[in-house]
């Protein structure tokens, strides 16, 4: 498996990549993951990391495009390579941009290709405001082309990334396998909840929380733009934002201040992958604005999990999950959530009709059993490998 990511770092592509893991280990096979020089070893039984080497200068790597990533892939695609062309592999499995690799090792090797494609590489430039220029963009989607004709499998991530694969005029095996699974949710107390509250002086707050990055796709401004509109008429209400780095969050306090809603906003440093549940159980609603996107977040699967009603933006990236009979669907508008806030708040039956409905969703599409099986329906249909002299 080769991942061009900090890996273990509780983030979404990670998560994604730790399950897969995870799910392959769990059904019997053995994974060599060659990844980057930064993140923890899981302890997964039946995995082996292999980090390639440094890049002279390179001390981390940010989520998204960066330069930094295209100087770590040089050492990455080197040692990946190399183990491709001298082990005994039944199958390369690749993801994000080491998706080219995998077919270069499919080419040369005769080793069948599984690209796990978490989005459509050209569209990330657009996603991130990063690098979206046109002949970047035109490569990554020669890149792309490139890789969908030699893959032997393609997982999407979500339906739309599918019809997207479908419609590049991929014929090959294609399964749609979400970002479902999860760490071991450990049960959260009522003391728990109190203590946490009592720390942040939330007790008697009416709490909207929302958890994961703090990018700009997340749409965040507009949820400080909604908190301003529903000051008066939501006035015990208060939000919490769980993640993100020092100076991402200094950002959003400044946004706070700029809309004079910095005390109706609590912003809590990300933590450990484990604790999340704890912070998306305090809610009285969670809430995500990601204004722009296709491929679902981890984040939405958890929030159905965490039986809580959702208040989410209309957009693909949530609509291929949710829908009116699991959360309360809005425009991707600064007004558009602060309506949505103000009824879900204020209508205590209808929040409980909509925490129901997510915890029902998620029991009956969602399992662990489900992800377990598409993904071993995939691996078993995938050609044996054939023997080349690289």
């Amino acid at each position: 498996m080769i991942s061009p990511e900090a890996f273990f770092r509780p983030r979404g592509t990670p998560f994604s990549i730790l399950h897969r893991i995870r799910a392959l280990t769990a059904l019997g096979h053995t994974v060599d993951l060659v990844t980057y020089p930064f993140g923890e070893s899981p302890g997964i039984p039946g995995l082996k990391i292999e980090r390639a080497r440094p890049f002279p200068g390179v001390r981390d790597v940010p989520v998204g495009p960066s330069k930094a990533k295209a100087l770590l892939d040089l050492p990455l695609f080197r040692r990946a390579y190399r183990m491709a062309r001298t082990g005994d592999y039944d199958l390369v499995h690749s993801h994000e941009e080491a998706c080219v690799l995998g077919a270069r090792i499919s080419d040369r090797c005769g080793i069948p290709h599984l690209y796990d494609m978490h989005s459509s590489l050209p569209e990330q430039f657009a996603n991130f405001g990063r690098f979206n220029w046109r002949p970047v963009v035109r490569l990554f989607r020669n890149i792309e082309r490139y890789t969908l004709d030699r893959a032997a499998g393609v997982i999407a991530i979500c339906p739309s990334l599918a019809d997207y694969v479908r419609g590049r005029g991929y014929s090959g095996v294609l399964t749609v396998i979400e970002n479902t699974l999860d760490v071991d949710r450990p049960p959260v107390t009522d003391a728990e909840r109190d203590a946490v509250r009592e720390r942040y002086g939330l007790r008697d707050a009416r709490l909207a929380v929302y958890t994961g990055s703090l990018e700009p796709y997340q749409g965040l401004d507009l949820l400080i733009e909604a908190a301003a509109m529903l000051h008066e008429s939501l006035d015990d209400a208060h939000f919490m934002i769980v993640g993100g780095w020092a100076s991402q969050i200094e950002a959003m306090h400044k946004l706070a201040r700029r809309h004079r809603v910095a005390d109706r906003f609590t912003f809590v440093p990300a933590v450990p992958p484990e604790d999340v549940f704890l912070y998306q159980e305090l809610a009285d609603v969670l809430v995500t604005t990601r204004a722009i996107g296709q491929n679902t977040p981890l984040k939405i699967y958890q929030y159905l999990r965490a039986d809580r009603p959702i208040v989410a933006t209309a957009i693909e990236s949530h609509t291929q999950v949710l829908d009116a009979s699991c959360a309360e669907m809005v425009e991707p508008t600064a007004e558009g959530i602060a309506a949505g806030l103000h009824r879900v708040f204020e209508d205590a039956q209808y929040r409980a009709e909509l925490a129901a409905g997510s915890s029902r969703r998620a029991r009956e599409r969602y399992s662990k059993e489900r992800y377990h099986a598409l993904l071993a329906e995939l691996i078993y249909s995938l050609p044996r490998r054939n023997v080349v002299k690289a």
